[in-house]
């Protein structure tokens, strides 16, 4: 639905912590793979632009 691979790379995050982030965010989504990838690329976003750090989303509720 989104291209979250590219986004991925961008966030250059080593891929230990992008699967870290994603099993939080799909652990909070479980039964909604939309709102999943809207949340993981809000997330990536977020850190790219270096509005949140990695342990910041990783300590927070993504639904908050």
């Amino acid at each position: 639905m989104f291209d979250v691979e590219r986004l991925k790379i961008e966030s250059g995050l080593e891929p230990r912590k992008l699967a870290l982030l994603e099993e939080k965010i799909r652990g909070e989504f479980k039964a909604d793979e939309m709102m999943f990838e809207l949340h993981y690329i809000r997330v990536l976003k977020a850190i790219r632009e270096g509005w949140i750090s990695l342990e910041g989303a990783l300590s927070e509720s993504i639904k908050a």
